[in-house]
């Protein structure tokens, strides 16, 4: 039986994960089922662009928050959060406490990328 290993553990956002797909696809030109289900899934989502994307992200991290991690950062960028309470909604399934002054940073950041 095979047992694969983790070589590395990344966390990613939706945009990453579509251009997976797209890579993917191209590859094998068509997906099975549940990729396929996945892929019409993310369509349905708002998704930043890979270059603002980015950019929002340097600019989270270039807060220096120190209990923000990348994983609350790509959650962050998927969810695009615009109100405080928005973002306690995103923040909710990790256990992490901020004070109300940089969760007002975060969603400020978060209101110049909204398209």
């Amino acid at each position: 039986m095979v047992s694969p290993q983790f070589i590395t553990e990344k966390a990613l956002s939706l945009a990453d994960v579509q251009r997976i797909f797209n890579d993917v696809e191209k590859r094998d030109t068509q997906l099975n089922y549940l990729s396929h289900k996945a892929k019409e899934s993310l369509a349905a989502l708002t998704i930043l662009s890979t270059d603002k994307k980015e950019e929002l992200s340097k600019k989270l991290m270039g807060l220096n928050l120190t209990r923000l991690k990348d994983e609350h950062v790509m959650k962050i960028i998927d969810f695009l959060p615009l109100t405080m309470d928005e973002l306690k909604v995103v923040l909710q399934a990790y256990p992490l406490s901020m004070p109300k002054k940089d969760q007002e940073l975060i969603v400020a950041l978060v209101k110049e990328f909204t398209p």
